[in-house]
């Protein structure tokens, strides 16, 4: 059964939310303070976490950006009440995977929840590996001749979405909606800036890339033939 650790610190919301997902089938276990959120989301036994932003002990952006330098993969879905741009980026560049803003609809909550959960039971193999570099996605690693790159994890999130589809042409927009998500605003150049750190870190000419190669008027090639 599908587990989900809903991380709220207002009992109605926290309620409401585990009603609603043991009515879709869901496995639900709670916790109200970061803290804790952190200590049981790291074991791994979760299929997704389902996190608030504003918490007592530990805010959701620090258990999010702790739990991803331990190596935690399990998606994250971010709750808050805040609505600017920027804080949503932010949960996105620590390490979430989609972002919901009080007040939602249970439909698109619903929607989201399941979105992510697909995801990450889809078709991205366990490894993929060209040239010296191997990426493992069951361990969230990136590997070059035997050594860990450090990556972050919207880099990583590009390199799922380029994995994917591996010889298919992704457009910015479609790398956008795959590793920002749908409803975060920001330029198409971010994309750029992204696939030309990856290529400092995975290439062996950066300046001459030999797998994210760029596609004239299109967008990114992840080319991994010999």
């Amino acid at each position: 059964m599908t587990r989900i650790l809903v991380v709220e610190d207002e009992a109605a919301i926290a309620r409401a939310l585990e009603d609603d997902f043991r009515a879709q089938g869901y496995d639900v276990e709670q916790a109200s303070d970061g803290r804790i959120a952190f200590e049981k989301a790291r074991t791994g036994a979760f299929d997704l976490v389902v996190l608030d932003v504003m918490l007592p002990g530990k805010d959701g952006f620090d258990v999010c950006r702790d739990l991803r330098r331990g190596g935690t993969r399990t998606p994250i879905l971010m709750l808050t009440a805040k609505t600017h741009e920027a804080e949503k980026v932010l949960g996105l560049e620590l390490g979430a995977d989609d972002y919901v803003t009080k007040p939602y609809s249970r439909r698109e909550l619903q929607a989201r929840v399941k979105a992510l959960l697909r995801r990450s039971a889809g078709d991205v193999p366990e490894t993929c590996r060209f040239g010296d570099v191997e990426i493992d996605f069951a361990r969230g690693e990136v590997r070059r001749s035997g050594g860990i790159v450090e990556v972050t994890p919207l880099e990583f999130r590009v390199l799922t979405a380029f994995a994917r589809r591996q010889g298919r042409v992704l457009t910015r927009q479609m790398l956008l909606d795959e590793a920002w998500g749908h409803d975060i605003f920001v330029t198409e150049r971010v994309v750029d800036n992204q696939v030309n750190n990856l290529r400092k870190k995975i290439e062996p000419d950066p300046a001459h890339p030999k797998y994210l190669v760029t596609v004239a008027g299109q967008g990114y090639r992840l080319d991994t033939s010999e």
